[in-house]
């Protein structure tokens, strides 16, 4: 007995003693196969072109894209998410290049195919806002707004045509109202049942978009609070999640991740199918540019936000970083 009273009998320091120690009793553990990598190939480009607002991402050729995705087999990286970016004189107010076979998207999805097979499970962005001049998710009416059905009946032509070039699964992700339901439909009508679907359940209208822009080469005009989510709503989530399911999502998905983890853990907690997160752009950025000015340590913000993700639910994670973090990763 001390003069100052008893000493605490419960410590839970015992447990964070050593590095082993606290490996044995973590209760969240991040795995390669739980990363994938969003990646971005230009078309036309003799060489990679480094996105400014992302330092260490580029817009990939088609032959480093091939490179990044045996990379990221190496590293055990689950898959690959990929986005199209076409020039500048092939985009028009539908979108064309989206939906046509030698579309740039398409013929990555069969480079990436042709380089690692079904080592790597390889995903398409499903939308036209790449594709599209005035840089929306979809076709425009006469008064300008996004027109949800017309938009649909070319989602279902690029379901088609990305799955004839051989991709496992794909992303719809402009936020259209019915959009799992048609693409599913086109799928199986077109004899690719075993096609999945990644929905993005819910997709904020977020500020932390904008380096994707640059990403992508956007065209953007106006913005997307008409069709993407208010930040200020979380039930509406939750009603999102329940038509996706119902017109046969696979999967699903919070985007963005770190601004949306109560989101993320009402979903995760909410069904019994695979549930993904997308770490975007911004929140890449804001952690390479604090570290850059030696603000943050880089590698264990990364790996705090990861884990941060995972354990309020993810299942597995889009981030830019997943090849690098996957090397870590299996290093130990």
């Amino acid at each position: 007995m001390s003069a100052y009273g008893s000493f605490p009998g419960s410590r839970p320091r015992r447990l964070r003693t050593t590095p082993a120690m606290r490996r044995m009793v973590a209760e969240t553990r991040l795995h390669p196969s739980d990363l994938i990598l969003p990646a971005f190939v230009r078309e036309g480009l003799d060489e990679p072109l480094p996105i400014k607002a992302m330092p260490g991402v580029v817009q990939h050729t088609r032959d480093t894209l091939r490179k990044a995705a045996a990379e990221a087999v190496e590293a055990g990286v689950a898959g690959i998410m990929l986005f199209g970016v076409p020039a500048d004189e092939n985009k028009d107010a539908l979108g064309t290049a989206g939906t046509e076979p030698d579309g740039i998207l398409q013929v990555a999805i069969r480079d990436v195919k042709a380089e690692v097979g079904d080592d790597l499970v390889i995903m398409s962005d499903l939308c036209l806002d790449e594709y599209t001049d005035h840089g929306h998710c979809g076709v425009l009416d006469a008064q300008g707004r996004v027109d949800n059905d017309a938009t649909l009946e070319r989602y279902a032509e690029m379901a088609q045509v990305q799955a004839d070039a051989g991709v496992h699964v794909v992303g719809p992700s402009g936020m259209m109202d019915g959009q799992v339901g048609v693409i599913r439909d086109a799928l199986d009508e077109t004899g690719h049942e075993d096609v999945a679907i990644l929905a993005y359940t819910a997709k904020y209208s977020s500020a932390f978009y904008g380096p994707f822009r640059e990403a992508v080469a956007s065209s953007l005009q106006g913005d997307r609070k008409t069709y993407q989510q208010d930040p200020a709503n979380a039930r509406e989530s939750l009603r999102e999640l329940a038509l996706d399911l119902e017109e046969g999502a696979d999967m699903v998905m919070v985007k963005p991740a770190g601004p949306y983890l109560d989101i993320l853990y009402r979903v995760a907690q909410a069904v019994d199918v695979p549930v993904s997160a997308y770490q975007i752009s911004g929140e890449y950025a804001m952690i390479e540019a604090a570290a850059e000015k030696g603000w943050v340590e880089r590698d264990r913000a990364i790996m705090e936000t990861l884990t941060g993700i995972k354990r309020a639910g993810a299942d597995t994670i889009l981030t830019y970083w997943a090849t690098e973090v996957a090397g870590w990763l299996r290093r130990g």
